[in-house]
Formats: structure tokens, sequence, C-alpha cells
């Protein structure tokens, strides 16, 4: 995490005074439970609520004391003690760090996902603003990055609300997931500890009870949390890939917002570089990344080692953190992306009606021509058009061929642009709903 690339809020969910906070909650609301089963007093729960909540935890303090015990949860214990007196005896009875750790790492990443939830939320509202903006603004489609056919820069827009949609839904299932609380003892068998107070932990924090934790919670739950921010990442990066093609001096159908006073080159002041859009694919590098080392975390010694820890105190940060910026980045871009209509129409006559040569052919298989043939006739005039050797329609209109079987008014039908928007209405329904 840099701050360049970061959000304070998101930020704040990893930060050590975070991380420490929720340690005690779990630590008091296992005391809160055993007190209730009578394993310990209830005035020592109630001594280390109010001492221990009051308590401000010194990070350098707990990092002196780990450079020593080289231990983070005994570190943290031992600062706490000294909070709470001799009751600091009953905090975590019959636990192990890892109850503590991968609890907190379920809220850490339950929370992370609630502020993403949001970020998506925003930019599916300005995709959808800037959808029904330009639904019907001719644009041309291109397959291979070679113009195809005629779409719109609305329909354009609603995949890519389609494809967060879709997004959204992986990650509130992904967060379900993961959201899970493990107070199980040492190697998961409650030896030592009841597995009420796990039940208890996990309802006073929102939490399920993983059904069966070996000591961890089974990091299957986190390769899936990871590879959805993955896939989320990835399609970030579509939608900005999309964008910096469209504004490529020789296309500029749309750009992003240059405001006044920017710069765009430190060597030629005429530049308008898509330098947001493009920020956006490296980040979305930065995400994937964590993707490979979360799928490997799955495949723990026995019921537990813990050489996924240093790749989860890494990347859990940093791939929350760089993909709230990044969505939030992207809805800041489409909020604000300047769009040339005219340019798009100017794109659109560039093959001298080109974009109509399916129509033509199947027009003439109408007619009762093979679609070999039909397909040859209409690519004999295609060609000489991408040579520049004259418009594709009055070709046609020379052809004996073609003529012999298409009048002059069809042909002209068949050139009709809007045919090719008579459904945009209904994949707007499918997409946005009736609204």
């Amino acid at each position: 995490m840099i701050p360049r690339y970061s959000r304070p809020e998101m930020v704040a969910i990893w930060s050590p005074e975070t991380r420490f906070r929720i340690w005690f909650e779990i630590e008091a609301h296992a005391c809160d439970a055993m007190a209730d089963l009578g394993v310990i007093p209830k005035s020592a729960a109630k001594t280390i609520w109010e001492k221990g909540g009051a308590a401000h935890f010194d990070v350098e303090k707990i990092d002196a004391i780990e450079r020593e015990v080289k231990h983070d949860v005994i570190a943290f214990l031992t600062h706490l003690g000294e909070f709470i007196g001799p009751d600091a005896r009953f905090v975590h009875q019959g636990m192990t760090s890892s109850d503590v750790l991968d609890t907190t790492l379920a809220i850490q990443m339950s929370r992370a996902a609630d502020l993403l939830l949001a970020d998506i939320d925003a930019l599916l509202a300005a995709i959808k603003r800037r959808a029904f903006e330009h639904k019907m603004t001719p644009t041309i489609g291109r397959s291979h990055g070679i113009h195809a056919e005629p779409v719109t820069f609305g329909l354009k827009l609603a995949t890519a609300y389609a494809e967060f949609t879709r997004n959204r839904e992986r990650l509130v299932a992904a967060r379900k997931d993961i959201a899970t609380c493990a107070i199980s003892g040492a190697v998961g068998t409650f030896a030592n500890i009841d597995p009420r107070v796990e039940e208890h932990v996990a309802k006073a924090l929102g939490l399920t009870v993983e059904p069966v934790s070996t000591q961890v919670i089974p990091r299957d739950r986190h390769a899936m949390f990871f590879a959805t921010l993955g896939v989320i990442a990835s399609s970030i990066e579509r939608l900005a890939i999309e964008i910096r093609h469209l504004q490529r001096s020789e296309v500029l159908e749309a750009e992003e917002y240059f405001s006044p006073g920017q710069k765009g080159s430190s060597a030629m002041p005429h530049k308008r570089n898509p330098v947001l859009t493009e920020n956006l694919t490296g980040l979305a590098r930065i995400v994937r990344a964590a993707v490979t080392p979360a799928l490997e975390n799955v495949a723990l010694w026995h019921e537990r080692d813990i050489s996924h820890s240093s790749v989860e105190r890494m990347f859990a940060p940093d791939a929350t953190v760089t993909l709230d910026f990044a969505l939030a980045r992207l809805t800041n871009v489409i909020d604000k992306l300047v769009i040339y209509p005219e340019n798009m129409q100017k794109n659109l006559d560039r093959l001298g009606g080109l974009v109509h040569s399916q129509r033509v052919m199947l027009a003439l298989t109408q007619k009762g021509v093979s679609r070999e043939d039909s397909y040859r006739l209409v690519q004999r005039n295609a060609m000489p058009v991408w040579r520049g050797q004259g418009e594709f329609k009055a070709l046609l209109n020379a052809d004996t061929e073609v003529m012999a079987k298409l009048t002059s008014p069809e042909i002209d039908e068949l050139f009709d642009l809007g045919y090719h928007f008579k459904h945009v209405d209904t994949i707007f329904r499918r997409v946005f709903g009736e609204a």
C-alpha cells in the first residue's frame, strides 16, 4: 500500500490500531461467554471490558515486546495485561493464536468487502446514467479491432453494467463465505474451550461459526475471496482498455476528462493521454497478483502451518486497498467521460457502407441465391472499398448479378442504420429492468 493509490477508509481497516482493537473484542467476547459458562468469574469479564475497552494500545510498545518474545499475539496479550491487571490471567483461556488471527482476518475482509460493494454500487450508478444518456448513440462495433456492424454506445456501457452486476453478486457470495469465526483452540478440537464460546463470539461480531477449523479457518474460503477480487480487477481493466482504444487519436470517440491546467506530457504540450485508464490497467495487475498465492495458501500442512501468514499480511491489505482505489477511479472516469457522437458517426461512415454487408448477403439469400454465391457477390464488391476504389452501395448498384436480384430501393433500405438498433430496448430491459 502506498498513499498514491490508497483511500483512508479502506486503509484504516488494515491499520495496527484497528487490528489490535478487533483482537481485544474477540478476547473480551470470549471472556463474556466463559463467564456465563462459569469458567471464569463474571467480575473478571466485566473488568476486562472496562479496562481493556478504555485502553489505548501502544503499537510501538507492542512491537517492542514482539521483538523480544517473537510472537505477535503474546506481545499483545502482555500489553493488554498492563491495563487489566490480575484478571488478565483469564484472557485467552483455552484459545490459540489462530483463533484470534483468523477471526480478525475474517472481520477485516468482511469490512473491506462492504466498502468494495459500496464502490461497485457507485460505479454501477455512473455506468447506468451514461448508458441511458447514449442509449441510441450510433457507433461502430469492432471484432478483432476491425469494423464489424453498428452498435450504440449505450450498449457498450450496458455490457459493462451487466458485468459489474455479476461481479457484485460474486462479491456478496465471497463475503458471506469469508465471514466465519474460529474459536476452537489447538488443532481445532475444543479440548480446552467450549464450542458455545465460539458461537457467542461469532454472533457478537456478526460472523458465522466455522464448522471445522483444524486450528485455522480453511483457506479455500480466502482463495475464493481473492479470486473474486481478481475477476473484478479484470472487469475494470476490460472497461479501461475500451476507453483507451476509443481515445486513440485516429479514433477519438471518447476520452478521459482533461481538466483545466492539466498537462499531458513534459515534452509535448499538445498531448492528452489516457493516463487514468492506463493506471487502472496497472492496478488490475496488482490485484490479480494476489490470486495465485491465495490459491497456493489452500494447501497447508496437516492441521496448520503459517506459510499462508506472510502472504495474507501483505496481499489482504494490498489487494483490497488497490481495488477500492481502482473502483473509485473508474467511477470518476465514467462519470466525466467525454463522448464524441460526431466522431462515432464519422468512423461508422469511414468504410463506405461496408458495415451493412451482412444485410446485403442475407437479402440475396432471401431472393433465392445460395449462401455461398451471396457471400461471393458481396465480398467482390466489398474488397475494392477497402482499397479506396469506390462506395459499397454504388458498386452493388453497378453489379449486374446483384441487380438481377435486388432493386436500388431495396439496396437503399439495406443501408438503414436504424435497422441495427431495433432491439436496443429489449437489451436494456434485460440489463436494467423495466424501469
